[in-house]
């Protein structure tokens, strides 16, 4: 009888650690924070990425256990590989098998850092690098790879034909990017975006965007803008396109001006037509049946060349397009005689003539003021070209002769004197005449600008009420001579 074995073997008990360390979780955060890894990790399908990890202090810690374990975004967690002091590194089953080793050769506990070849879009997730110590427990670091794909981006307007009611009028698309791109939209045109993103190959991510709008005739043309942003961009990528509206054609008659009158000649209407796709098909027609024989047509050209009653009708254009037909008429209305002309507006007219007379008046006066300024300068007028003499001085007429006697000479100054409360005399050196000395018949005019009545009294007459008497108490002072020429000052008044 073969002999059994009572304990499991080391194979056996490396096993139930295994998966004791792959059941046991430990929440990411106080116990992670002495694991060194690098947040997130970029990498683009077929290349070798590194997850780097460490465990920096050591003191006093006895690392027994690391373990790399992979976490998809949803799913569960699978170890990927795994090292033991005493072991050889192992790598469980697991879609990392034959891709995934330790960095190091041979690898070291305190820094057990892995490289995967050949990443594929489906190794996208988390991946965690595990310490089992003692003292200490556990302690994690978590990493996030991203794997990237570039997209393939474009973009088309749509053609439509004018609606009521919302219709695609562009798309845009960004195909098999990881992660998704995001899609704006710029345009003056009145409409609005709906965007949407599903699966794409191996785990990206197609997204799709649509602008919606009611299409109108004025909506053709109308730049639009698709822009994509992408992390594998270093710059948004933009595409720049046109509206495309279908319309039937709108169609205008214009040449007719309500003045077509009996025997008038040569008058021409044209019909215009704005249409998308352009306008085919151009047709003339009469409301009243066939058209009258000085009609002439050529394209979109009518011409009369002589108006009569047979032109007084309706015209008709109608112009096609594979969207539709359009049309427009006018009424002609034939008249015995010619309309007035139109002539300038009351406003007009009144502007005309203020601006006449202005120019008028300022003419008129510009040649008033020349006329002046010549005959001023014909009759010598204005200033003096020279300075006139000064005048002479002549004081004998107020002095008295040397051989007057004493009572003379005082009564003759004295008469210069006047009481303060008379009114001031009036000084007038010009009543003297210079030829005779200032005598006329041996008198002297002393009183010139005396009031009328007292002029030149004689011997036999009274003085003037302003004329002194001698008995003034200030009578006694004696004023200077005043001449012809000098200034005159008035002595001091005393009240």
């Amino acid at each position: 009888m073969a002999r059994q074995h009572l304990f499991p073997s080391r194979q056996d008990c490396f096993k139930v650690l295994l998966l004791l360390i792959g059941s046991t979780v430990v929440p990411h955060g106080a116990s992670g924070q002495q694991v060194k890894v690098e947040p997130e990790v970029l990498s683009y399908p077929g290349q070798t990425v590194n997850l780097l990890c460490a465990f920096p202090d050591t003191t006093g810690i006895q690392i027994t256990l690391v373990t790399w374990s992979y976490e998809a975004k949803e799913g569960e967690r699978t170890n990927i590989a795994v090292l033991h002091p005493t072991y050889e590194p192992d790598y469980p089953e697991s879609p990392f098998k034959g891709r995934v080793t330790f960095m190091d050769s041979p690898p070291n506990m305190d820094s057990p850092s892995i490289q995967i070849s050949n990443v594929r879009m489906m190794d996208e997730g988390k991946y965690i690098c595990e310490f089992a110590s003692f003292p200490g427990g556990h302690k994690q670091g978590i990493t996030q790879l991203v794997m990237l794909t570039k997209p393939q981006n474009s973009a088309s307007p749509l053609t439509v034909e004018v609606e009521s009611k919302l219709i695609v009028v562009a798309r845009c698309e960004s195909l098999n990017g990881r992660p998704a791109a995001q899609i704006r939209w710029v345009t003056t045109a009145n409409g609005n975006a709906t965007t949407s993103s599903k699966p794409g190959q191996d785990n990206t991510v197609s997204v799709t965007s649509e602008y919606r709008m009611i299409p109108t005739a004025t909506d053709n043309g109308k730049d639009i803008s698709c822009i994509v942003s992408h992390r594998t961009q270093t710059t948004p990528e933009s595409f720049q396109m046109k509206l495309k509206v279908l319309y039937a054609p709108q169609v205008t008659i214009v040449g007719y001006d309500n003045n077509w009158y009996m025997g008038r000649t040569n008058v021409l209407l044209t019909c215009q037509a704005t249409g998308n796709p352009v306008p085919t098909t151009v047709q003339w027609k009469s409301m009243t049946g066939e058209m009258p024989d000085t009609v002439q047509i050529k394209d979109n050209q009518l011409r009369v060349l002589k108006v009569d009653e047979a032109v007084n009708t309706t015209f008709v254009c109608e112009v096609k397009n594979r969207v539709g037909t359009g049309r427009d008429q006018v009424t002609v209305l034939v008249r015995g005689t010619r309309l007035p002309e139109k002539g300038a507006t009351t406003g007009s007219i009144i502007g005309a003539i203020i601006g006449v007379i202005l120019i008028a008046a300022i003419i008129g006066t510009a040649v008033v003021m020349y006329r002046k300024h010549r005959a001023n300068k014909l009759n010598g007028d204005g200033p003096p070209k020279h300075k006139p003499p000064p005048p002479k001085k002549n004081n004998t007429a107020l002095r008295p002769e040397a051989n007057n006697p004493p009572a003379a000479e005082e009564r003759l100054l004295d008469s210069q004197y006047y009481r303060t409360q008379d009114a001031e005399p009036v000084t007038d050196l010009d009543g003297y005449d210079d030829d005779n000395g200032g005598d006329e018949g041996g008198r002297v005019h002393y009183y010139a600008a005396a009031p009328s009545g007292w002029d030149d009294p004689g011997n036999s007459e009274a003085p003037p009420f302003y004329e002194h008497s001698g008995n003034e108490p200030h009578e006694h002072r004696r004023g200077t001579d005043i001449g012809r020429g000098d200034s005159f000052v008035s002595p001091a008044m005393f009240v």
